[in-house]
């Protein structure tokens, strides 16, 4: 890559206007289902973008999509370092592996269950060069070391562990190519309340020491807010609201965030605040609203919300909040 346009701005990771869309037949029709419609957002070095938002609203595919995971061709621009790699042909992509990994949901299913934890790891190393083979074996010991397990798990199976204690196997495989973008796809939500801390944590600490930078994909509300620099609201598709994370729990403006800002609830048991309601059904992907596609829910919704499709736009010149809706344009 260029290094004349690296660390441009301290700007890791930008993208612009992606779109993912799937195809399917239905009664002899072919109808597109875009999962992902026109996202752009951009992500520093070093910080935690949380990306949030109901269940299918996109939120992995949009993860996926910028590691090429999708099964389908990916549109719009994504930028790297100042490059461009959307443009970049799948058999040179492999080079990039090294410096984005990906964090799955399930711990076990992501981990082959009849590799041991060591020659898992080993692989990793072995495909992308990262030691040579008699450096291997202290490498790993040093991986599972870093994530908070004994170096005597390394000719154990998968399911002789915990699931916090896979996820942290899966932590030290993302860690073993030295990479510098980590894509956490709900990490923590198929884990206990009482492991989730840990193993948030643990990214934390680890972000700390190696300088990484984080898109965490979520829809626990709590957990985003606890490790997240900046917050982004998705719904069907789209980013809706996006802000500084102190300034979107305190301040949100979309509709669509202050109903799930309502729904956290509050520590102290005699504080209670207003839940907002949301009536109706999340529209299906194949019956996606005119408009804005949050104009059937949203109590708010105005005669034109039916017809203009908002755009994502500052609040105001210069503000880093930026929201889609047609309140506050």
């Amino acid at each position: 890559m260029n290094g004349n346009n690296r660390g441009r701005n301290g700007m890791l990771l930008k993208v612009r206007d992606l779109e993912v869309a799937f195809s399917s037949r239905k009664g002899g029709r072919k109808t597109v289902v875009r999962a992902v419609n026109g996202v752009s957002f951009d992500i520093k070095k070093g910080e935690t973008l949380g990306l949030v938002g109901e269940s299918g609203c996109g939120k992995t595919t949009l993860g996926r999509a910028l590691l090429r995971l999708t099964p389908v061709p990916v549109k719009g621009s994504i930028w790297y370092d100042g490059e461009p790699i959307d443009t970049i042909k799948n058999r040179d992509f492999r080079s990039l592996r090294s410096e984005m990994q990906m964090i799955f949901q399930d711990p076990f299913s992501s981990l082959n269950p009849r590799m041991t934890i060591g020659q898992m790891l080993n692989e990793v190393l072995a495909v992308h060069k990262v030691v040579s083979r008699q450096d291997a074996k202290k490498k790993i010991y040093e991986l599972l070391d870093v994530v908070g397990l004994s170096s005597d798990y390394f000719n154990r199976y998968p399911h002789e562990f915990s699931g916090g204690q896979r996820q942290r196997i899966g932590i030290a495989r993302a860690l073993a190519v030295n990479p510098r973008v980590i894509i956490c796809d709900e990490p923590v939500s198929a884990l206990d309340v009482s492991i989730q801390s840990q193993i948030i944590n643990l990214l934390k600490d680890l972000q700390h020491e190696f300088g990484l930078t984080y898109l965490f994909i979520a829809h626990d509300l709590s957990v985003v807010e606890h490790i997240s620099d900046r917050v982004a609201v998705m719904y069907l598709g789209k980013i809706v609201e996006i802000a500084d994370a102190d300034e979107l729990y305190n301040h949100p403006k979309h509709p669509y965030t202050k109903a799930l800002m309502s729904a956290i609830p509050l520590p102290e048991l005699d504080t209670k605040k207003e839940r907002i309601i949301l009536k109706g059904d999340l529209p299906g992907p194949m019956d996606m609203p005119k408009g804005c596609s949050f104009h059937p829910r949203c109590p708010e919704a105005m005669d034109r919300c039916r017809s203009v499709e908002p755009l994502l736009k500052p609040l105001c010149e210069g503000s880093g909040h930026m929201v889609s809706c047609l309140l506050y344009e």
